[in-house]
């Protein structure tokens, strides 16, 4: 690590301005910022510390939906009551994720803007090709160790896959991320990398997110977050489903149903495939299987990770026959 200045911003305007500088940091929880500093894929000149901000950790749940403040930490969220109520996918992504002690301190803000855990990402030492890190370099993973990589929305430049698991909760029900300028769907918030993957989220230099809003839904009553790793904690996910679910009265018509994928893509992934082939139909396993097939249309394997063109719409499937009833 190098040495770098500190800034303790007494205000969300102070650190935006703060932040338009070349070289300048955020600092809420660290536990991504601290990580990159000490593997050398992060050089921040200045370090920028927002973490006593009024009312950026405010939680509030109504009829209309849930709006989580950035500076929340995850095991606040996870464990609110409120939350696992009317959104148990959401709470399930965060339990779900890293360890407790990273849960205590990291926040939602902070977790949203995770860099990848690609290996070739994070050791530019030996790896000095990386088209995240340093455009127009190449990407060291194409031809490389690939298990971990993603199989959807990757381009020639990048198929690094976005390691989170709460933005797939969100992208499953349509939430959106507040600035301090603006809304933007959690959908639309992320980049796929094509010729740009140093470009992840649409976020401009010195804005900074405020909130995240998740608006109320059946199918988000009854929802859950599955996650398959190669061991059961501290693991990002080999494939993981976001799904909710809800019925017409009949209890056997899909009246509208929610599907995000993680793990496998290089953004949080909408399978709106999936979506469209199970609405106003019956919910059967034969027909869950089938739609749940449709999640991997355009995915592309890369060697070592071929597997989870088979694995993720299992995942799906068993999340949606767990909602069901069904499993």
């Amino acid at each position: 690590m190098r040495n770098f200045s500190y800034l303790r911003a007494n205000s969300s305007t102070e650190a935006s301005q703060a932040a338009q500088q070349a070289g300048a940091l955020l600092l809420a929880g660290g536990t991504t910022l601290l990580d990159l500093a000490k593997c050398g894929v992060s050089e921040p000149e200045t370090v920028i510390d927002i973490t006593h901000l009024s009312g950026m950790s405010d939680i509030t749940v109504d009829t209309a939906g849930a709006t989580i403040g950035a500076l929340a930490r995850m095991s606040e969220v996870a464990d609110h009551r409120d939350i696992r109520a009317a959104f148990p996918a959401i709470a399930e992504s965060l339990s779900l994720a890293a360890s407790a002690q990273l849960r205590n301190m990291a926040t939602i803000g902070g977790n949203l803007l995770q860099r990848t855990r690609c290996s070739y990402f994070r050791d530019p030492g030996a790896f000095p090709a990386c088209n995240k890190r340093n455009p127009g370099s190449g990407c060291s993973a194409i031809g490389g160790v690939t298990r971990n990589h993603a199989v959807l929305g990757t381009s020639k430049a990048c198929i690094a896959s976005y390691p989170g698991d709460l933005a797939v909760a969100l992208v499953a029900f349509d939430a959106a991320v507040e600035t301090d300028s603006r809304k933007i769907a959690v959908d639309d918030f992320f980049l796929v990398p094509g010729d740009t993957p140093n470009k992840e989220t649409i976020l401009q230099r010195g804005e900074i997110i405020t909130a995240v809003t998740i608006p109320a839904s059946a199918a988000a009553r009854n929802s859950t977050y599955i996650k398959v790793r190669d061991r059961q904690s501290y693991e990002f996910a080999a494939a993981s489903a976001a799904v909710g679910l809800a019925l017409e009265a009949d209890g056997r018509t899909v009246c509208d149903i929610r599907v995000a994928l993680g793990g496998v893509a290089t953004k949080p992934w909408r399978a709106r495939a999936v979506e469209q082939a199970l609405v106003g139909k019956a919910l059967t396993p034969e027909a869950v299987a089938k739609a749940s097939r449709l999640a991997m249309e355009g995915a592309a394997a890369y060697g070592g990770n071929r597997y989870k063109i088979e694995l993720a719409p299992r995942v799906i499937a068993r999340a949606i026959l767990k909602m069901g009833g069904l499993a």
